[in-house]
């Protein structure tokens, strides 16, 4: 199961986090996303477990649980959104539309 840590400390990486999740079960892979420009983290991470059962423990015991001064929020990663390309009738970014002229 893949799991969402969210209000994860911007100190903690790859080797803190499996610290705290191997604590309830095997990790498999563990990613914190670095910011391109600073190689900081992003203050999120993913963690893999191949076994549910342990995955849902891990949830229920760290969920909520406090880090460094954060609550830490855990829940089962969604899936991927599909990243399209530029769809004009989709609309765009920002508050200036230019076919208004």
């Amino acid at each position: 199961m893949r799991l969402f840590i969210g209000n994860l400390p911007h100190s903690y990486n790859e080797d803190k986090v499996r610290e705290i999740f191997s604590q309830h079960g095997e990790v498999s892979n563990v990613g914190v996303p670095r910011d391109r420009y600073t190689n900081s983290p992003r203050g999120f991470a993913f963690v893999e477990m191949p076994n549910d059962e342990e995955a849902k423990a891990a949830i229920s015991a760290i969920n909520g649980t406090e880090h460094d001064g954060r609550e830490l929020k855990v829940e089962e990663a969604r899936p991927p959104r599909e990243r399209g390309g530029f769809d004009r009738n989709r609309g765009g970014g920002g508050g200036y539309n230019r076919n208004r002229w």
